[in-house]
């Protein structure tokens, strides 16, 4: 018996080097089916190993036990192990799900169509500038499908505008992680963004003003300023854009071309420097401004570091 045991493990091992050769066969063909079949042989692994476990925490009585009961023990346990394996919303599907994320698959829906990813990458947003606002930064196309149901708020919305703020930071030499900080500050990492009389967003993450001279839309809300120190309600006139990208667009200009912020533009490689060159030169009438601020910038710099 313990040679027949002996051949049961043997043969084992030969279906378990056949599958491999079949999955990189497959893997080569078809990907998709290959990261399926993938998954469920880690997951049969698991389910294997984790019956093991259970069996070696069990009592045997040592009495009637022989190589024969033991092959028949395995059998059952391996056979256990299958059934365990591959079924639906078990962990192969957990690994199958993250495998396409890493190797770029975007999820289907139930209908087959692909999920919905990151939207718009394309970008925009901006402040109060004494001209108007051209063209500083181009927006860029929009990013492939990734996964964001796992990821928190904040790191979502650095996924989203990193792009915007590369390109603002080629225009303007401000480090990107100041303008995504400033962008996540003024829109509270664009949970509160600034939204059109219909309930659409107006795309302005800066929270930029729309002055006399501004001619494009107008988006009027609600804000609170600070007069005299004092937190006070009023209702504000503020720029509205088509895409994120000119938001990011207008913000580069502002800061690059406008005299009142060039004192800014010339301390922000520190995000403590550009903070209080934004604070004093008015952007906004908070008396923290530049402490929240560099705090967001601090945390924007961790999360570009983790966000990819």
């Amino acid at each position: 018996m313990a040679l027949n045991a002996s051949s049961k493990q043997t043969h084992s091992l030969t279906l378990d080097l056949r599958s491999l050769d079949s999955l990189k066969a497959t893997s080569g063909k078809d990907p998709k089916a290959g990261i399926k079949d993938t998954a469920k042989q880690l997951e049969g692994l698991f389910m294997q190993e984790l019956v093991k476990s259970m069996r070696s925490t069990t009592m045997n009585s040592g009495m009637m036990d022989n190589s024969a009961t033991e092959m028949g023990t395995n059998m059952l346990d391996t056979q256990l192990a299958n059934q365990m394996t591959g079924l639906p919303g078990g962990l192969s599907d957990l690994i199958t799900k993250q495998l396409e994320r890493q190797m770029g698959f975007a999820s289907k829906d139930s209908k087959g169509s692909p999920l919905k990813g990151l939207g718009d990458l394309s970008m925009s947003r901006l402040q109060d500038d004494p001209g108007n606002a051209t063209s500083a930064t181009r927006s860029t196309p929009d990013a492939p499908y990734v996964d964001n149901k796992n990821l928190s708020a904040s790191e979502r919305f650095v996924r989203k505008h990193k792009e915007a703020a590369k390109a603002a930071e080629a225009a303007t030499g401000i480090p990107a992680s100041n303008i995504l900080g400033q962008a996540a500050l003024e829109s509270g990492w664009g949970k509160h963004e600034i939204r059109m009389k219909d309930g659409t967003s107006s795309h302005n993450l800066f929270g930029i003003k729309a002055t006399s001279n501004w001619k494009g839309k107008v988006a009027e809300v609600t804000t609170t300023e600070y007069i005299g120190g004092v937190a006070r309600k009023v209702t504000a006139k503020f720029r509205a854009y088509d895409s994120y990208a000119d938001a990011f667009t207008d913000h580069a200009k502002l800061l690059s071309k406008s005299p009142r912020y060039s004192q800014t533009v010339a301390q922000a490689d520190t995000a403590s420097g550009f903070a209080r060159g934004l604070q004093k030169a008015g952007y906004a009438t908070d008396p923290a401004y530049a402490d929240k601020l560099t705090k967001v910038i601090n945390t924007t710099l961790r999360l570009q570091k983790t966000v990819t």
